[in-house]
């Protein structure tokens, strides 16, 4: 599944009600289940047959207790016959006449029905306010949403093949997991039939229907489908038709040809994550379908498809024993978009990727919590599907290929998933079958990386002795602190490589270890090095500083083969700030040749105060890589001058081939126009080219727009930006606009009047009853960054209301974040005064309530 941020020395990854889970008890092995349903989708509901086929393991078991989460039970049997049940709205209790007998096997059949199920199925359609929308039902069983749409066993270790016969209106195609068995017509409906062979968890198992066109591919005779409405067939072959030349590729990685006897990719709308890996048939959203123009840019969509294809091996084929053990299957399907791009693209572009998946792991230790990537203390499994588990388990993956090396990393991986093939497994499976497969023992990189939080950060210094020809490099661990033991100390104890570069491009290569707060090496060289890299090919997750002469770092720039190495380069550079530091940016900004470097360049440019380096800058404005383009339009929003706002404006009056560019250049332009108050050009006059935009600028996900409503939450004392946003945030504009809008509430009203600002909270508060996943995060996101009591008050609303633990979680980090800002007691006095507001207002209520109802009682 493809896939919420504080600091970590004061967050803790638990909250209150965190518990301790495990793997619970089984009565016995669940082989088979079929659900045979009727779908009534103009009402939203379906009915029909949940039928379990299950060998007990134990004698005198006289009831099952089974995962129903408000379903309509209306009858059960067990092997033709009736049996007494209950159901609470979470658990089927069915009380067997005849207690088990070990081996003896159970048939379980039971009868039921949904109506306008809230999660694990859902119906999808067009809408007063949406009338084109198209009408579809999918499913989302991840993490244990499956019992919301039929009664089973949901938890990861129950692994059985399954059956789905479905009736639906026959102008609609349905697509499950397997096999297609049959397709027959009975009248105005057809059924379809599909069959899994091969064993899965009850998460995974999938139904999709809509009116989708099929587009047809294949992989060594196997069937490789696309679903998507009839009118984004081409949008649907440019976005996943690489997925043949994908699954050749990772059959080859993982040692272990694609499993399945198909592949279906079927693209819904409404998706509430990205992508969802069920068995032979991937769900992904819509908004991934790229057209001509957003093809340019390949914005994760590529990516996209090759994360949920990963999964069919690491996490279909293999299924996780326990949730707390996911990260073996989302960090190898996040190493995987690594992996296919290195492939696609080259070494440099593999490399850059893993430096953002570690930035963006990075970035949520940092703000929202420090956890280890393996752990059972939680609320509820979904909450740790985080960073820590998708990005910092792909740079776990990177750090084990850099340990053990190319040929004994891959020999590993092939032998864990044939030896595991078709059943579950947790992280000492994986240690196992390191050791089993290399004879090498990455216990101890497990024991830093996965089961305690956190990483090394280090400071790097150099410093070249020319009388002894010995070079003197200095490292500190600066997240070191008091104790006795290694941990203790939080202390990492690593082999690092580093090299010396010459300037004959000729380098020499060592390896240090590192397990101290502070260390110093020496090293005897024939000559001075032009550049010092530390850890030679990104091999460590970590934070690095260095602090190196300005020739040094120059050189590095320039010279050093690692495009990660003169990333950190540049960013030293950038910190020196010096006219000659901005003179090798610049420089390099056009000579660079990797679009990577040359983005992180562009940022580092936009940091310094310097004129010289907004010429620099603005020059990268021509550069022919879109990314790099973008990164140049962000550097300009930090520059706030009347040139920078010139030279953003005359990119939305031109245009440029990419949407992410013009939305980037939007953002700017209420950036910058918002932070130049005394000078021209007055507010007023930005935002309305900033209204043109959104009036003329529609497109690809609406990014462009998205833009400019980003640019216009800059204007925070402005009512003519709230207004904006506020008619952006109505049920006719389109979807990805709306939540845009949204979420922008929150950065707009922090300036604005206390009238205004109250405005923005009662539509956010009218917004916090929707149900809509995506909408509930948006109006959280816009009151996290409130500076009012009334937003904790709405934020508890949501987290006592909704029906998602995602939504819960992150509304309570966002009351937390308000109430810093408020800080304690105003948050009190605030919170009593809205408490009390919400008691009138319900009193109020039941009192009108009262009036109708004895009005009723007296006709």
């Amino acid at each position: 599944m493809s896939n919420l941020y504080f600091d970590s020395n004061s967050n803790a990854f638990e909250l209150p009600g965190a518990r301790p889970h495990y793997t619970p008890d089984r009565p016995g092995q669940v082989n088979h289940i079929f659900l045979d349903l009727v779908l009534n989708i103009p009402k939203q509901r379906f009915s029909g047959t949940c039928q379990i086929q299950l060998t007990p393991v134990r004698a005198g078991i006289t009831q099952l207790h089974l995962d129903a989460m408000q379903l309509n039970i209306k009858g059960v049997e067990v092997n033709n016959q009736p049996q007494a049940f209950s159901a609470d709205g979470e658990t089927l209790t069915i009380d067997l006449s005849d207690p088990t007998t070990p081996e003896t096997p159970l048939v379980l059949k039971i009868d039921y029905s949904v109506k306008q199920p809230r999660r694990g199925l859902y119906f999808v359609g067009p809408t007063e306010a949406e009338p084109d929308k198209p009408t579809q039902v999918w499913t989302q069983g991840e993490d244990e949403d499956s019992r919301f749409w039929f009664p089973c066993f949901d938890y990861p270790g129950q692994l059985a093949t399954s059956e789905i016969r479905v009736r639906v209106p026959q102008e609609f195609m349905a697509i499950s997991n397997g096999e297609l068995l049959s397709h027959e017509e009975e009248g105005d409906e057809a059924i379809y039939h599909w069959k899994q062979a091969q064993v899965h968890p009850t998460y995974l198992m999938t139904l999709a229907v809509g009116r989708f066109a099929e587009i047809r591919d294949e992989w060594h005779g196997k069937p490789m489908t696309y679903y998507v409405e009839r009118d984004r067939v081409e949008d649907g072959k440019r976005t996943m038709g690489k997925t043949p030349r994908m699954v050749e590729f990772f059959s080859n990685a993982f040692g272990y040809e694609y499993p399945y006897p198909k592949y279906a990719q079927v693209c819904v709308a409404d998706f509430i994550f990205g992508g969802m890996e069920n068995t032979s048939t991937t769900l992904l959203t819509d908004r991934c379908l790229l057209d001509e123009r957003a093809a340019l840019d390949n914005e994760r969509s590529e990516s996209l498809v090759a994360h949920e294809l990963a999964h069919q091996w690491f996490g279909d084929l293999l299924v996780i024993e326990h949730w707390s053990q996911a990260w073996i299957k989302e960090g190898m399907a996040s190493y995987a978009e690594v992996l296919w791009t290195e492939y696609e693209y080259g070494h440099d572009a593999g490399a850059y990727y893993l430096l953002q998946e570690a930035r963006s792991y990075l970035d949520e230790d940092k703000r929202r919590y420090r956890r280890p990537i393996v752990t059972n203390v939680y609320r509820e499994p979904i909450e740790l599907y985080d960073r820590h588990l998708y990005e910092k388990g792909a740079c776990v993956y990177h750090m084990m290929r850099c340990e053990l090396g190319e040929a004994l990393f891959f020999k590993a991986i092939a032998h864990f998933v044939n030896q595991n093939a078709h059943s579950t497994v947790g992280t000492v499976d994986l240690l196992r079958a390191i050791s089993e497969a290399t004879g090498r023992n990455l216990q101890g990189l497990f024991d830093q990386y996965v089961f305690r939080g956190g990483h090394p950060d280090f400071e790097v210094s150099y410093s070249w002795d020319k009388e002894d020809q010995i070079a003197k490099v200095t490292v500190k661990q600066c997240q070191a602190k008091e104790g006795n033991t290694l941990y203790d100390r939080n202390l990492f104890d690593l082999n690092v490589p580093i090299a010396f570069g010459y300037e004959d491009d000729t380098a020499q290569r060592f390896t240090v270890h590192l397990c101290e707060p502070e260390q110093t090496f020496y090293f005897a060289l024939p000559q001075k090095p032009s550049y010092v890299t530390f850890d030679v090919g990104n091999t460590v997750l970590k934070t690095l500083k260095l602090t190196y002469p300005l020739p040094n770092l120059i050189a590095q720039l320039t010279q050093d083969d690692d495009p990660i190495s003169r990333i950190y380069a540049a960013e030293a550079l950038a910190k020196e700030g010096s006219l000659k530091a901005v003179e090798a940016l610049a420089k390099a900004l056009k000579s660079e040749p990797f679009w990577g470097v040359r983005v992180e360049i562009a940022g580092q440019l936009a940091k310094i105060n310097l004129d010289q380096a907004f010429d620099g800058l603005v020059a990268g404005l021509n550069d022919e890589n879109p990314r790099v383009r973008r990164a140049v339009v962000d550097g300009l929003a930090k520059v706030n001058t009347r040139a920078s706002y010139k030279a953003v404006k005359s990119i939305l009056k031109q245009g440029d081939a990419s949407y992410l560019v013009e939305a980037s250049a939007a953002k700017a332009l209420g950036v910058i126009g918002a932070k130049l108050p005394g000078e021209k050009p007055k507010p007023k006059k930005v935002i309305a080219r900033l209204k043109t935009v959104l009036e003329t600028k529609a497109g690809w996900n609406e990014v462009v727009r998205l833009g400019a409503i980003a640019g216009l939450s800059q204007f925070k004392t402005e009512a003519a930006a709230l207004d904006l946003i506020l008619d952006y945030t109505d049920v006719r504009v389109p979807q990805s606009l709306r939540l845009g809008a949204i979420r922008a509430l929150g950065t707009v009203s922090t300036g604005q009047s206390a009238a205004d600002a109250e405005r923005a909270l009662t539509r956010l508060q009218q917004l916090a009853r929707e149900e809509f996943f995506l909408t509930q995060r948006s109006v959280v996101v816009a009151l996290k960054s409130m500076e009012t009591s009334g937003a904790i008050a709405i934020l508890q609303g949501i987290a006592e209301q909704t029906a998602d633990g995602r939504i819960v979680r992150v509304a309570e980090e966002a009351i937390e974040a308000v109430e810093k800002k408020l800080g304690t007691d105003k948050a009190v006095t605030g919170l009593r005064r809205e408490l009390e507001k919400m008691k009138k207002l319900n009193r109020d209520l039941l009192s009108r309530l009262e009036a109708l109802e004895a009005k009723s009682a007296k006709s």
